[in-house]
């Protein structure tokens, strides 16, 4: 009599995620928070946490609004979450962006997790990729010396590459269930863009298509989602056009931030320099047509005249150009939507899930 055949069973991988938390809006905390809780209960995946920027003790509270000390004061914090958090974890998925940041939060990561025997994957996020590198030479001694280097697109593949780092692109995902997909008829003047306003994203060349665009539709609107330290020079810019239908709604929580896209006919994005936005992902997925400028990342995200369409950046004027070239042509926005829509099936979980098991897999 033949001896039964023994069950093989794959041992639940032991991820711990390292990455900003929600305690600040951003696509890091995003894309960790939505990974965390996909994860949850995953037959083949044990998930655990350590938040970069860990709470002050309740005594030292009152420095958390000072930059500087907060960040000296959160340091040791994080080091000893670090050494006890990655204890008997099999790879420490270490989210990353750049310069200083780089050494504050991945670089003691990497570390710790060498000396806890974990493997280190550093997940890296930052359009400036290619400057951080160049002018910070600590950066190429840590990511050369990592397990694995994970980006979300083909651009920073390409910006490794130069480099002589080797990296694998896994796409940033987005929650469908937070957006309604609708086409837009008819499609009005009603723009959103939902960038923060800082230096990178060019709010400011927004403001200034919008204007162009009201000259031929006065009664368009434009939503600005979100905040940052350019805020204020953008409102003046706003007073100083003489602008109507400007509208400042803030930051837009993760469970806010649907009905931002699902009020807009036209998303409008004039950034000189990004990487893989998920606002434009999210775009996507609700199905409000993508007006873009065109920074070096862009190509690799939109598809001129097929998900989207591209303009120079930091040219105002083609901007506004695309909006009004959509407006005076439904039928284009309404194709574009389409094709955008079925673009974003790739950011979903379903296909996501197996390329990070894969890559985990890969490292154990």
């Amino acid at each position: 009599m033949s001896e039964p055949v023994p069950s093989i069973s794959i041992k639940r991988q032991r991820i711990c995620i390292v990455a900003p938390s929600l305690r600040y809006v951003g696509g890091q905390s995003a894309q960790a928070d939505l990974l965390l809780r996909h994860w949850q209960n995953d037959p083949d995946i044990a998930i655990s946490f350590i938040a970069v920027d860990p709470p002050l003790p309740r005594a030292l509270a009152w420095a958390g609004r000072i930059p500087g000390l907060r960040t000296i004061l959160r340091e040791p914090i994080y080091f000893w979450h670090l050494w006890r958090g990655l204890k008997d974890v099999d790879v420490a998925h270490i989210f990353s962006a750049s310069y200083w940041s780089f050494l504050l939060a991945p670089a003691p990561a990497f570390l710790l997790a060498r000396l806890r025997g974990a493997r280190s994957l550093i997940n890296y996020h930052s359009g400036e990729a290619r400057d951080h590198i160049q002018r910070f030479r600590s950066a190429k001694f840590v990511l050369s010396r990592v397990d694995k280097i994970v980006v979300p697109s083909g651009y920073l593949v390409d910006v490794f590459r130069e480099f002589d780092l080797p990296a694998s692109a896994v796409p940033n995902i987005v929650d469908l269930t937070q957006f309604r997909h609708r086409q837009r008829a008819p499609l009005r003047p009603r723009l959103v863009c939902t960038r923060g306003f800082s230096t990178y994203y060019s709010v400011d060349v927004v403001v200034r298509a919008f204007a162009e665009v009201k000259k031929e539709f006065p009664e368009a609107q434009l939503d600005l989602v979100g905040d940052g330290p350019l805020e204020a020079d953008i409102r003046k810019l706003v007073a100083d056009l003489n602008l109507t239908g400007v509208n400042f709604t803030g930051v837009a929580s993760r469970q806010e931030i649907g009905k931002y896209y699902d009020r807009a006919d036209i998303f409008i994005n004039a950034s000189w320099l990004d990487n893989m936005p998920l606002s434009i992902i999210e775009a996507f997925a609700a199905g409000t047509p993508v007006v873009t400028t065109s920074p070096e990342c862009m190509p690799y995200l939109v598809e001129h005249e097929r998900t989207g369409l591209l303009s120079p950046v930091a040219d105002e004027k083609a901007l506004a150009a695309n909006v009004i070239r959509l407006l005076r042509d439904p039928d284009l926005a309404a194709s574009l939507s389409r094709n955008a829509y079925q673009e974003a099936q790739n950011y979903t979980w379903q296909a996501v899930r197996d390329q990070w098991l894969n890559t985990y897999r890969e490292l154990v």
